[in-house]
């Protein structure tokens, strides 16, 4: 499996756009991009469309 990255910001609980990049590992880039939305959406308490990905890449290896 390859590893990908999640760029984007979510809606903050004090009225801000609050950034935020993710690294995981996942088969494809759609996979990487429903974890990246449950992940903040179960650790910040926010809907999905107070999320906004901005990018989803391939992350070149080391």
């Amino acid at each position: 499996m390859a590893m990908w990255t999640v760029t984007g910001s979510f809606y903050a609980r004090r009225g801000y756009w609050q950034p935020f990049t993710k690294t995981h590992e996942a088969e494809s880039g759609e996979m990487v991009r429903e974890w990246a939305l449950s992940e903040i959406g179960g650790c910040h308490h926010v809907k999905r469309h107070q999320i906004r990905i901005e990018s989803v890449r391939e992350a070149k290896p080391d």
